[in-house]
């Protein structure tokens, strides 16, 4: 997250938290309100029994017969199966309500992570996306549960109590207030200072997942260059700062519990002495057994509320930071946006970059595109090559717009590209990017990503273009091939034209091939190019690569160089009039030279010692 955007969360009102977080309970507002109104219930039958079990002692002083306490015991019998059935109640629609709240939360997060454009993705990581939508999430889901349960039985219970042991103790239930309200004031303090270490420990977390993320989808890396002991190292780093500051926060955060001792000892000792010398003084006209029996069961009632709203406290200081780091997802707006009267159908695979520069931080005034004037005929197939950070992969980025230029203009079809409906241009401009990407499920589920309709028939011919029919049939399962997350049961060049035949499928106005078959060697490069002129001869086809063998033979050639257009021009043209493609042109083929000479070297050698002896 950018400072200025995580400094303007911070200052989100507690209002304002829950009016963001309650649009997810939909469904559950029943069940959440059920819940608190079945705690009530409970909590008055509670206050009620200590009341008319103190009437009953009474009684039985007094001398009563079987009868009396029989009816009594009915009437209290009665109350207790009544307080059971709503906390009974009480519990079912909390948990299904908590629950639900939850899913409701993470689908949220996730439909509104699903409307980023590429610039608001770069303000999170994906580490910290991940632990919102679980460990924050379960945060909030966990607090929510107390607060529609416990947060409402606990303060009920404290007032409720209280008022009925005013009603039955008199002026000495007044303890009971002052050391409430000398407990909260504590409370409150220990949560101050525990909230800033809280906001630490997610910000850790996400490192602590990040290591993890890192070691998992490297694991190969780790153990070839024999890093397990460097990776474990890094681990134990990121667990251990938060470890620190879970200790720190746990060691304030313990003085809940003395406290609550120490308040629970001091009402019971002004409670027994002041309430037995009450009774003894004045022979039981001040107050009678049954009245100090009901006034120490609310002191305990009252106390074990205030014990739970302590704990409940503590949960709730810990999930408000995870409901700002949720909130944070969820108000994030998508920098781009359909315009208002969105174009819905693109006319041709024509593209053309008027006086385009863009910058990833404009703020920053640094530059990755200057100044580029570019202009594609519709069917053209443009090459595009530079060095490593000429900014090769921007330039095609803005083609499906998954960023906006900075200055210019990009069209495709002869509109800006900002006019239209952004799904309809991302489903006629098909990108294999240089990172391919394949989910889990089988072969036939990755390629139909491309069209979900697509027949095997269909599947099959793509497959073939791309020249990965021949090794998906040397599978047990064919097609129906499991693929592992990641793609990782298949090798590099493997997936890369698994990737391209799932962007043939979409049969695409503009098909853009981003360094995607730098794994695959320069015979099955050279078919598949000679496919894709074949399969989709009106398809502009934009081919980024870093051999000069995989574009030499486009219709033009891109120079890239320092995020500017050094030179344009056929292969032959511009080895003759461009530094930067000759120079690695020349580099690569005296490389492929040198290995042709070692090769009939060793050849010659070998048939002369052939020849020896003879």
């Amino acid at each position: 997250m950018t400072h200025g955007h995580e400094k303007t969360m911070q200052h989100l009102s507690l209002g304002e938290i829950v009016r963001v977080l309650g649009g997810s309970i939909r469904e559950n507002r029943r069940n959440s309100i059920i819940a608190p109104a079945f705690v009530a219930g409970e909590v008055v039958i509670e206050c009620i029994i200590p009341f008319i079990t103190s009437q009953l002692i009474n009684e039985m002083n007094l001398g009563c017969g079987v009868d009396v306490i029989a009816r009594y015991g009915v009437v209290l019998a009665s109350l207790a199966v009544i307080s059971l059935g709503c906390g009974t109640i009480a519990g079912i629609a909390c948990s299904i309500a908590s629950t639900g709240f939850a899913r409701n939360l993470r689908h949220d997060m996730f439909a509104s992570i699903q409307r980023f454009s590429f610039s608001n993705i770069d303000r999170f990581s994906t580490n910290s996306l991940v632990t919102r939508l679980t460990t924050d999430t379960q945060n909030v889901q966990m607090a929510y549960m107390q607060i529609i349960r416990s947060a409402v039985r606990s303060p009920m219970m404290i007032v409720f109590a209280a008022v009925m042991a005013f009603i039955t103790g008199g002026p000495m239930a007044i303890v009971y207030v002052i050391v409430s309200f000398l407990l909260g004031v504590a409370l409150i303090g220990i949560a101050r200072t525990v909230m800033p270490i809280f906001r630490r420990i997610f910000k850790k977390y996400d490192r602590l997942n990040e290591s993890v993320e890192e070691n998992v989808t490297g694991i190969r890396v780790v153990k070839s260059f024999v890093r397990e002991d460097h990776e474990r190292q890094k681990f134990e780093r990121a667990s251990g700062e938060v470890f620190q500051d879970f200790w720190g926060a746990e060691r304030i955060l313990a003085w809940n519990q003395p406290l609550m001792t120490f308040a629970v000892d001091v009402i019971y000792a002004f409670v027994v002495f002041f309430g037995s010398r009450a009774i003894v003084t004045s022979a039981g006209q001040a107050m009678n057994v049954g009245q100090m029996s009901a006034l120490i069961t609310y002191g305990f009632s009252m106390l074990m509320s205030l014990n739970m709203l302590s704990m409940i406290f503590v949960m709730i200081t810990m999930a408000e930071e995870s409901s700002r780091r949720i909130c944070e997802v969820l108000l994030e707006e998508p920098d781009l946006a359909n315009p208002a009267d969105p174009v819905y159908e693109v006319a041709d695979g024509s593209i053309d970059f008027d006086d385009v520069s863009f910058s990833y931080h404009p703020e920053s005034g640094r530059y990755a595109l200057r100044d580029i004037d570019l202009h594609i005929g519709s069917g053209e197939v443009i090459g595009v090559i530079g060095g490593t950070g000429s900014s090769k992969s921007t330039l095609i980025q803005l083609v499906s717009r998954l960023y906006d230029t900075t200055t210019g203009t990009v069209r495709v079809g002869g509109l800006d590209v900002r006019d239209y409906d952004m799904d309809t241009l991302r489903d006629q401009v098909a990108v294999v990017l240089q990172r391919n990407v394949l989910f889990s499920g089988t072969i036939k589920d990755n390629l139909r990503w491309g069209n979900e309709n697509a027949t095997d028939e269909e599947l099959v011919e793509a497959c073939q273009l791309a020249q990965a029919d021949e090794f998906i049939r040397q599978f047990p399962d064919g097609y129906d091939t499991y693929i592992e997350q990641g793609g990782s049961n298949v090798s590099g060049g493997q997936k890369q034209r698994l990737c391209i035949a799932r962007a043939l499928l979409k049969r695409p106005r503009i098909l853009i091939l981003d360094d995607s078959t730098s794994a695959v060697d320069t015979k099955t490069d050279q078919f598949i190019r000679a496919g894709l002129r074949d399969y989709i001869p009106q398809t502009t086809k934009i081919i980024i690569a870093q051999r000069t063998g995989s574009v030499e033979d486009a219709d033009r050639i891109v120079v890239l160089d320092d995020g500017r257009i050094s030179a344009v021009g056929t292969h032959e043209e511009l080895l003759r009039s461009s530094d930067i493609y000759r120079e690695v042109y020349l580099t690569q083929n005296k490389a492929s030279h040198d290995e042709n000479a070692a090769a009939h070297a060793h050849g010659a050698t070998a048939a002369r010692g052939g020849e020896a002896g003879a």
